[in-house]
Parts: C-alpha cells; structure tokens; sequence
C-alpha cells in the first residue's frame, strides 16, 4: 500500500474517534452543567479540546451553549467536530479507491450535517442534547459501516489502528481532566452524580454498574478504564487491540520499522499491563497518563517516520 493512502486511511480513523469523544464528553458534560450549575467548570473541556487562551475560555465558560457552538462549529478551532469531520472527509475523498462506496457517502452526508445552517440554530435555541445524540448517531452509523463493509487488509488495519491509538488518548485524558485531584487519595468519596456524568462520557456506565459491587469509588473508576480488558474504551483494551491490528502490517519490505513501532508498543502495553491502582496512586495519577500519553504520541510519531514517508 502506498504511504500516501495509509496516511490518509490512519488520520481519517483517527479524526471520526476523536469526534466521537469529543461529541460524548460534550453532552454529558452540558447535563452535569444543568444539574448542578454552581459547581460545574467548563474549563477542562475548553482544555482539551479548544485553542483559547485563558482569557478567552474564561470570556465563555459560563456560558454552556456558547461552548458548544465553539467546539462543534468553530472554523478557527482546530479540534472542533466541523474541523474534524471536515479533514476525515478530505482524508477519505482522496483515497476513495481503497474505501467502500459506503463509507464515502457514510462521510459526506456527515460532512453536510455539520455545515448546515440550522445546526448553529439549533444548538443555540434548541435542546442541545438532542442535537449532540443526533451528530454521536453519524458517528455510530461511520464505525458501523466501516466494521461491515471494509475490507479486511491493510487498509482497515492502518484504520484501526489510528483508531485505538486516538481511543487510548481520548481516555487518558478524560481520565486526567476528571480524577487528577484524586491521585493520592483514590478511596476519596465524592458526588455519586460526578462519577456517573464521567462514566457516561465514556459509555462505561452499564459496565460498571455489573463489575463493581462497591458502589463508586475513584479506584473503581481508574481501574475501569485503565486496565479493564472488556471495557472497550480502557486503555489496555485500547492498546492491545493497537497491537493486534499492527501485528498484521508485519512484512519482509519494511523490517526496521516494523521492529522498532513494535517494540514501543509492547512496551507501553506492558507497563499498563502490569500496572495496579496503587502503583497509579504511588507516582500520581496525572504523571502516569502524561507518561502513558507521551510513549503514545512517540508510537505515532516513528509510525509517521517509517510508514507515512514523514522526516
């Protein structure tokens, strides 16, 4: 397969996984605004996913439905879901050869959506969660028809795994942004409601409620989506389904970059692994998910320089 279209196929996948988490963690977090107003920042959102200084987040922070037309319509904010969406399409219109007709269409009609005119209208006068369900439902409809209809070879390989390598971040930092005051003190108890609004955000709510008899606990919580294996947004489930699909770009053509994204990402995979709750709370919730975020961004970083063609 030529760079060029791994290139396009890897960014594409890991554009729409970032739309998606951006478009779950905005929703939750416009309820969890409405519950309890008072108490409730937008200032970890605005961290993650805008391109404000500080004076301007603070300029809109309290105002919910301003946030959200900023970070799903914004032109000027480079991770807004208009921007990402934008660029998967632009990836994928230019690899249309190795996608499936369906996928394309699946993408452009998404791509309409969010450049229409009633969807600012909308977010601004109308409920805005059922305006973030109906974008996430695009969302859905993109993954669904890329797991039945894409082909099974290189392609969705270099798909997927762009997809787990931006799955795996999206969660370390969610996990960041919500629990980093709780990364000496992880028996800590604190409002059933916060815990639920971070679990939803991630849609590891239902799980939760059927493995953890203890009710919520900040230790639960970072078990869940650290090393749960059947949670399909933890990290090391991430991570080993990073490593299952590169595995399958193993070849005789490129062996020295083959060796060395592979040994990166069983490394990393081993440190989460082998890694607990206490030993999180020991070096510090926040350390431990830059580290983790850190080797992740190196993975992707040799990924470029020996895949991709980048210097």
């Amino acid at each position: 397969m030529l760079s060029r279209v791994a290139d396009s196929l890897y960014w594409m996948s890991r554009y729409m996984e970032r739309t998606d988490s951006i478009l779950r963690m905005l929703k939750i977090n416009y309820a969890s605004s409405q519950d309890s107003p008072e108490d409730f920042s937008w200032e970890p959102v605005l961290r993650i996913f805008g391109n404000l200084d500080d004076e301007g987040a603070a300029a809109i922070d309290n105002n919910s439905r301003k946030i959200l037309q900023y970070i799903v319509l914004d032109r000027e904010n480079p991770n807004s879901v208009f921007n990402m969406v934008t660029i998967a399409r632009e990836n994928a219109r230019g690899v249309q050869d190795n996608i499936t007709t369906e996928l394309w269409k699946c993408l452009n009609e998404f791509y309409h959506v969010v450049r229409e005119e009633r969807l600012r209208y909308a977010l601004q006068y109308e409920d805005p969660v059922t305006v973030l369900d109906s974008l996430i439902k695009e969302c859905m409809i993109y993954f669904g028809v890329t797991d039945i209809t894409m082909f099974r070879g290189e392609g969705l390989c270099f798909m997927n795994v762009g997809k787990y390598m931006e799955r795996a971040i999206q969660s370390a930092d969610i996990l960041d942004v919500k629990l980093s005051n709780f990364s000496n003190e992880v028996d800590k108890p604190t409002d059933t409601a916060y815990w639920k609004y971070l679990l939803m955000s991630i849609s590891g709510y239902s799980l939760y409620l059927k493995r953890y008899q203890s009710g919520f606990e900040a230790r639960n919580i970072i078990d869940q989506v650290l090393f749960n294996v059947d949670f399909p947004r933890s990290v090391l489930y991430s991570l080993n389904q990073l490593n299952r699909y590169f595995e399958r770009l193993k070849s005789e053509q490129n062996t020295e970059g083959y060796a060395k994204v592979q040994f990166m990402i069983g490394k990393l995979r081993s440190k989460v692994q082998y890694s607990s709750v206490e030993s999180v709370s020991l070096i510090g919730l926040h350390d431990y998910l830059t580290e983790i975020t850190t080797e992740i961004d190196d993975i992707g970083s040799t990924l470029n320089k020996y895949y991709f063609a980048y210097s």
